[in-house]
């Protein structure tokens, strides 16, 4: 065993390693459910051990051989499972798991295989999209649920179905065709824009960001545009990704609260990671067939390249909006929508603008609607309203320096005289 060093502790490794050790699995069981509850109990063992006993000097490979344990024996406990067992051991017998982990897969990256996997033509979208977000993105059923916007348990159903999918499809675990990925290139890009989102701004627990999902959204996002570089919305994304995930270091304060756009230090922001992305967007602008991914890109790069935030060129972005709206109208790029035409027009047109939303039983209960309401309210000049919008919106997010800084919005103009 090794002492870990900072960037290899346990709990950041476990993360990264989760859905590489479950692709690994499926690549000889192919069986998702059962490899899943095996990997998952291999990494609470890993939990347990790790930070005691020290980091193994293959940690890939002691979670690949833990969870194959644990398959081997659950199937020897199941009778009726004897055939499948009989196939599972002859394909991963535990004296080889080292050996595949430190060879045969040197260079071979089953999380983008397994990314890929999970959003087979055999699933509905929306169903390989939470599978994908569970299996490679590590992201809570509760997570997903608020990405979707949809009830726990609905989308705990949706997963399971999405496995069982898996699992009777047949679908081998390899890198699909030309053909197949271009089906399902849709679907993986709209998981990992999810991944990215959970990652810069997490729904829910005490932290503002997740660094570690933002950059594993950002690292499979630049694979796939390895493979696919001619392909506009692929380099819009990861243009989008890196000019977002480029204000990180500004966006919150020294105790880890919330620092809104207007308000960051913009010397902090990532000018290496700004000019990348400003390069990749404008290149692939040029070539015309614009999609929405690099419509929010251009929006992104318009907001990094203001010097001040009064020099934020907000009639450009609101139109970008616009140009949005047409290719993807829904309920969060109306939302800033009326926060752009709020910049240019005035708070009472942005004002206007939110009601239309008011009916959208998707933001029925989500806290961005009464926070943007209340932020409008309170350019307006209506404090008493935007307190109260303030303090709805904060008792609607499970976010708690969301929640945090809304309550402080609430407090500053309460105590206003």
């Amino acid at each position: 065993m090794t002492t870990p060093t900072p960037e290899h502790r346990p709990e950041r490794l476990l993360r990264d390693l989760a859905p590489q050790v479950l692709g690994a699995l499926i690549r000889r069981s192919r069986d998702f459910a059962t490899c899943e509850d095996a990997v998952q109990e291999a990494l609470l063992a890993a939990a347990r051990q790790w930070p005691r006993e020290g980091v193994p000097a293959n940690p890939r490979g002691w979670l690949i051989h833990v969870a194959a344990r644990r398959i081997t024996d659950q199937l020897r406990s199941e009778a009726a499972r004897r055939r499948r067992e009989a196939i599972v051991v002859s394909l991963v017998p535990p004296e080889v798991q080292l050996a595949l982990a430190e060879g045969d897969e040197v260079g071979h990256d089953d999380t983008l295989v397994l990314l890929f996997m999970c959003c087979h033509p055999a699933l509905s979208s929306a169903s390989a999209i939470a599978l994908t977000l569970r299996a490679v993105g590590g992201l809570t059923t509760a997570e997903i649920a608020s990405a979707f916007m949809v009830p726990e348990a609905t989308m705990g159903q949706r997963i399971s179905r999405a496995k069982q999918s898996i699992k009777t499809s047949g679908v081998p675990f390899r890198m699909p065709t030309p053909e197949e990925r271009a089906q399902r290139l849709a679907a993986v890009l709209h998981v990992l824009y999810l991944i990215f989102n959970e990652g810069y701004t997490t729904s829910s627990g005490p932290a503002l960001q997740r660094s570690d999902l933002a950059s594993e959204a950002i690292r499979l996002t630049r694979a796939v545009h390895s493979l696919l570089p001619d392909d506009g919305e692929v380099a819009g994304l990861l243009a989008l990704m890196l000019l977002t995930d480029a204000r990180r270091a500004a966006r919150s304060g020294p105790a880890g609260e919330l620092v809104p756009l207007d308000e960051q230090d913009r010397g902090l922001w990532d000018r290496a990671a700004i000019a990348e992305g400003v390069a990749l967007i404008s290149a692939t602008l040029a070539r015309g067939q614009v999609g929405p991914y690099q419509v929010q890109a251009a929006i992104s790069a318009v907001h990094d390249e203001a010097p001040r935030a009064e020099d934020t060129d907000w009639p450009q972005i609101l139109a970008l909006y616009e140009v949005l709206l047409r290719m993807a109208d829904n309920p969060m790029v109306r939302l800033n929508h009326a926060v752009a035409g709020a910049m240019v027009h005035g708070p009472a047109v942005g004002l206007a603008l939110l009601q239309a939303l008011d009916g959208d039983p998707r933001l029925a209960e989500n806290h961005r609607l009464e926070a943007v309401r209340a932020h409008l309210l309170e350019r307006a000049g209506e404090r008493e309203a935007a307190v109260a919008g303030y303090r709805r919106a904060a008792g609607r997010t499970a976010s708690v320096p969301e929640r945090d800084y809304l309550l402080m919005r609430a407090a500053r103009l309460d105590a206003r005289e």
